[in-house]
């Protein structure tokens, strides 16, 4: 007769840790002497209103990990805006950039965001690498420079995290505002992503100019599959 239990289904599942993200990337460009290193990440790639917002951050070589930063995901929005204001005392600089629901519309979400990532490039100005979340990008290197495509880079990669914390706080401020001018969306807890609150008003209140209407066409599921009818603001 057995007596046992299986351990699996007796025992509770312990919470798997964070990533903490480390220097490694960057400390091999600091070894051969390239100090300018660009972590780059983007934020609102999926909402279904709003720009796409991406950040460049340049962390002093040899530098310390703040405590803390990690993926912003993975961070509530009081952490983020503490690690944010500390990432931009330490960074040698911080560029962010954006693309528009109208540059979302016209060139695809894809490409927007890719711009949304040369425009924060831009704005650090000079450079000598430059390490991107994700894949690599077709083009990229000839807008940027040389550049790591690193996959899951923001929760790796401490320069990316730090631009994932920093591009977060800039998106979710922005949305703040925008739901103050039209509120009834639930900007302000919801981002812009089509949550049920979203897509209620959506169908209750109509699109405003900060929808992004190639999204909503392409994706009839936000509406449970149903060819409906919405109107502009």
């Amino acid at each position: 007769m057995a007596f046992g239990i299986g351990l699996a289904t007796a025992l509770p599942l312990r919470p798997m840790a964070p990533i903490v993200p480390t220097l490694r990337f960057e400390r091999s460009h600091w070894r051969d002497g390239r100090a300018r290193i660009v972590g780059v990440d983007e934020v609102g790639v999926a909402p279904a209103c709003g720009p796409v917002v991406a950040a460049a951050v340049i962390m002093r070589p040899d530098c310390k990990r703040i405590p803390g930063v990690r993926d912003s995901k993975t961070l509530s929005a009081a952490q983020r805006e503490r690690l944010a204001t500390i990432i931009r005392r330490r960074a040698l600089a911080v560029g962010v950039g954006a693309a528009s629901v109208v540059e979302i519309d016209r060139l695809n979400i894809y490409h927007a965001t890719h711009l949304a990532m040369r425009r924060a490039i831009d704005r650090v100005g000079e450079r000598d690498h430059v390490l991107v979340d994700g894949l690599r990008i077709r083009g990229f290197e000839a807008e940027v420079g040389p550049y790591t495509a690193i996959v899951d880079g923001d929760a790796l990669c401490y320069s990316i995290a730090c631009a994932s914390v920093v591009a977060k706080v800039v998106r979710d401020r922005l949305m703040t505002r925008l739901a103050a001018r039209h509120p009834g969306y639930g900007w302000e807890r919801n981002a812009g992503y089509a949550t049920a609150e979203h897509r209620a008003a959506m169908e209750e209140l109509g699109l405003t100019p900060f929808h992004r209407r190639s999204f909503i066409t392409a994706q009839r599921v936000l509406f449970g599959g149903e060819q409906v009818e919405l109107e502009l603001v």
